[in-house]
């Protein structure tokens, strides 16, 4: 395989891509309640494998050890991506490692919401605008109608992650320790919000009863 010139670029893209995208399908929540129980969490409370319901099944314990698994696999994909090929790769593949989290090719395409794993994409990616992240995500779960509705929540985070790549683009602004920002920087946050979406529309979720929970799913 080339790995050099115009094809060559193109062959590391796609293997940023390809690798993003088997991390994501690593299970935190299936390897978590297989080390516990032995359960299969699409099995068992809400039947999604994220860490709200971890925490629910399992304990708080789970849940935080789900969370923090399904963020680190996101940041370990954008750090391999950016690694085979440049920012452009570190954006691909942290948009990948959502969509491999959300569709799990070993477990029939069903997997969770993908949003702790656009959480690490974020810290690894954005991470500038990661405090603003958190910021929005705790005030929004904070308004009592949101509450009520974690797909509006959400959405309105992802609507302010993807407004703010396109300002720390348009802007040129530094980006900490993540790459520089390029036109990338908004396309794939806007393409893995458009994943997460398209989850809780396919769930039927698009008016849950807890922020929290979606947020952590």
């Amino acid at each position: 395989m080339r790995l050099r010139g115009r094809r060559g670029k193109a062959n590391r893209l796609a293997m940023a891509v390809g690798l993003g995208y088997l991390l994501g399908t690593v299970s935190t929540a299936d390897i978590v309640a297989r080390r516990l129980t032995g359960s299969d969490l699409r099995t068992a409370g809400t039947g999604n494998p994220g860490a709200a319901n971890a925490r629910k099944v399992l304990g708080t314990k789970a849940g935080i050890a789900v969370m923090a698994g399904d963020i680190s696999k996101a940041v370990v994909a954008c750090g391999a991506g950016g690694v085979l090929a440049g920012p452009t790769g570190a954006h691909l593949a942290g948009t990948a490692s959502v969509a491999g989290h959300c569709y799990p090719v070993w477990n029939g395409f069903r997997g969770g919401k993908g949003v702790a794993a656009s959480v690490g994409q974020c810290l690894a990616t954005f991470p500038v605008y990661f405090p603003i992240d958190v910021a929005v995500a705790a005030a929004t779960s904070a308004v009592p109608t949101f509450r009520q509705r974690a797909f509006a929540a959400t959405l309105t985070s992802s609507v302010v992650w993807v407004a703010g790549g396109f300002v720390w683009w348009a802007k040129g602004w530094r980006n900490g320790w993540g790459p520089k920002p390029t036109i990338m920087l908004p396309i794939s946050a806007l393409l893995s919000s458009a994943i997460i979406a398209e989850r809780f529309i396919a769930a039927g979720d698009v008016s849950d009863t807890a922020f929290a929970e979606a947020s952590t799913a």
